[in-house]
């Protein structure tokens, strides 16, 4: 089995997440008694919050290259970013550690296409949704067509996930507000909608939704345990 280095923290909500996941995973394939080898990196995400909402994204390049590092020094042979928005400098942690690094929009991705879907909606952080560097990968390496929310419902998906999912906050009024703005994404067109923020997960499902949701969590979770295992 591969140690796993996980870079969390952003937020540890979602962290923990992965960590259920990745372990119940590897004890569905192995045995009752067998759990992931992982290492994690788990950052304070108010530092990071604020820094992504200064826009001081050289600095946060250099926080988790450096995290990379710590980790594949410490014996990880493959990291896993546990956030969507962070994967904005997936390379450079790549490269700075010098082992594989699981990006998270390839299985989703893959599970999309799987699907037989074309056209998929995004939801995630306003820097997620609004810059190419997750769009984008998805359109060229998945060929797929990607559409976010109008101006204001990217404002509503980013204020909840900041201001309550990091917080471990879940209030039925922004789990509708959620539903209506993915019944907006279809009305434009939208076959499936990406969860594309960790902490999505904790306020919607596929209950909330008349298309397929694809949680960004539970994929790169599962991928994970793949490439421990395999």
């Amino acid at each position: 089995m591969k140690v796993l280095g996980l870079i969390g923290g952003m937020s540890w909500e979602s962290s923990a997440q992965y960590y259920r996941l990745i372990n119940e995973g590897v004890r569905a394939a192995r045995g009752p008694t067998a759990s992931a080898q992982c290492l994690l990196w788990s950052f304070d995400f108010s530092a990071i919050e604020a820094l992504q909402h200064k826009g001081d994204w050289a600095s946060l390049e250099a926080l988790m290259t450096d995290a990379g590092r710590k980790l594949a020094g410490a014996g990880a042979e493959a990291l896993v970013i546990c956030t969507n928005t962070m994967h904005l400098m997936a390379d450079a942690v790549e490269t700075a550690a010098g082992v594989p690094l699981l990006h998270i929009a390839d299985p989703t991705g893959a599970a999309v296409k799987a699907a037989g879907i074309g056209t998929v909606g995004l939801l995630g952080t306003a820097f997620t949704m609004e810059q190419g560097f997750y769009k984008d990968r998805l359109a060229t390496r998945h060929g797929l067509d990607v559409l976010v929310p109008e101006a204001e419902d990217r404002a509503l998906v980013h204020r909840v996930i900041y201001e309550e999912l990091v917080a471990g906050v879940v209030l039925e009024e922004s789990r509708e507000a959620y539903r209506g703005v993915i019944e907006r994404l279809v009305a434009r067109g939208a076959e499936a909608v990406i969860l594309g923020c960790t902490e999505i997960m904790l306020l919607v499902g596929q209950s909330d939704s008349a298309v397929p949701l694809f949680d960004t969590t539970s994929l790169h979770a599962a991928a994970a345990v793949e490439l421990a295992l395999n």
